[in-house]
């Protein structure tokens, strides 16, 4: 008997079909993240990285160019198992010819070149304005900015994108996620905290009457409690956020690195279900903040995918992960955040979580805590590397082994 048919059969005496589970997997998309092969750096501005945001370390072989990055992408891409979709965001436009545009400036042709990349390998582009990192990036400000001439670039910037996101559907033939965040905010306490939200609430519906289809793009908007230097006051709340997705129609999308650290996206989760016909996340680690460290396979991340699969919610959630780290290899970040998401979503599948509920509505706590910690200690690794397996890339620690050959032959060299 293998490894696997020895999992299958304890997983059975559960109730649980584990061939059944790595088949819903299979076909769960996970968009994944380009910024973390450069600390997001993007290619359309030689700006400090900025707006509440930061990324540390200087571990040698960082991408610098367009076919650096989607080089760096295919081999992490290659050691994750299951459906993806590329995360772009608008600073990583590729100009060719000696054009260059700003961003409010920007058009589908100066994503061409990742449309190209994403349908030769079958799968969709989600993305992200970028409100950082910018000249016209004025006192943390972007569409809340009082200064009319700041805020009207930044509207334009967000048109431009919502354009650009649908070309990406009509192109890949895959629905898009365009995500809002942006880093306005203060350092000290402000005196005004209204003014503010109304002009980011005026820019929003402006952006948003850009006429778009909404079979093909889905606008998400994401909030934040504080970042470096906006650590009094933060435009984008969730109470804004989440209060104007409502109003106008659109998903909100929750950042489980923008709460404060006694809150849980993974309980927030089924409520949002409750109300919204879609929601967005981006996982991510924080330590002590919004630190963006590379995903593991923690708690929450297993009580994030947890709930998406109790709620039967895997067509309703859209799944981003959110991280850079710049202090170790940059694809071995990608693979290790990347996979530990999609262990995430394997455990979950492994749950008997209808008989589990069953038991909680008979008032059966007892049985749900025995059961909930027995479950701790079944053979997952072996479906793990069952489902690797079958998806074609590397199963155990196989893959270490091949991003050290990619950084001797390929990172080493830059």
């Amino acid at each position: 008997m293998t490894n696997y048919e020895y999992a299958k059969n304890t997983y059975a005496k559960y109730g649980i079909d584990t061939e059944k589970a790595m088949e819903i997997l299979k076909d769960v998309p996970v968009a994944i993240h380009c910024w973390q092969g450069d600390d997001v750096g993007g290619f359309d501005s030689d700006e400090a990285l900025s707006g509440g945001i930061q990324a540390t370390g200087n571990y040698p072989g960082k991408a610098k160019t367009p076919d650096e990055l989607m080089a760096d992408i295919d081999k992490a891409f290659s050691l994750v198992p299951g459906k993806k979709k590329l995360n772009l965001h608008a600073s990583y436009a590729i100009f060719e010819d000696g054009e260059r545009v700003d961003r409010d400036k920007l058009e589908p042709k100066h994503f061409a070149k990742w449309v190209e990349f994403a349908k030769k390998r079958n799968m969709g582009i989600d993305f992200n304005p970028t409100f950082f990192s910018h000249p016209m990036v004025k006192d943390n400000l972007t569409l809340s900015s009082p200064d009319e001439e700041v805020r009207r670039f930044w509207v334009e910037h967000g048109k431009a994108c919502v354009r650009i996101a649908e070309y990406f559907a009509s192109e890949t033939g895959v629905p898009s996620v365009i995500n809002f965040w942006i880093p306005d905010g203060y350092k000290d306490i402000p005196a005004d905290r209204y003014a503010p939200r109304e002009r980011f609430k005026k820019s929003l519906d402006e952006i948003l009457a850009v006429p778009f289809d909404r079979k093909k793009v889905y606008v998400t908007l994401e909030s934040k409690v504080f970042g470096i230097g906006l650590e009094s006051y933060t435009v984008g709340s969730a109470e804004f956020c989440l209060s104007y997705a409502t109003a106008n129609g659109i998903t909100p999308l929750m950042d489980n690195g923008h709460y404060h650290p006694t809150e849980l996206v993974s309980d927030k989760i089924p409520t949002l279900l409750l109300f919204n016909e879609n929601i967005a996340l981006h996982v991510t680690r924080p330590v002590r903040w919004d630190s963006d460290h590379v995903v593991i396979f923690d708690d929450e991340t297993k009580e994030i995918a947890k709930e998406i699969v109790r709620c039967d919610a895997l067509e309703r959630v859209f799944i981003a992960l959110d991280y850079f780290d710049a202090s170790i290899n940059r694809v071995a970040a990608w693979v290790i955040g990347a996979r530990n998401m999609q262990k995430a979503l394997l455990n979950a599948l492994l749950t008997p979580n209808e008989s589990l509920a069953k038991l909680q509505a008979e008032g059966d706590f007892t049985h749900v805590l025995a059961i909930s910690e027995e479950l701790k200690t079944l053979p997952f690794g072996s479906v793990w590397d069952e489902y690797c397996e079958r998806c074609g890339v590397a199963s155990g620690a196989e893959w270490i082994g091949l991003v050290d050959e990619y950084e001797r032959e390929v990172l080493s060299k830059r």
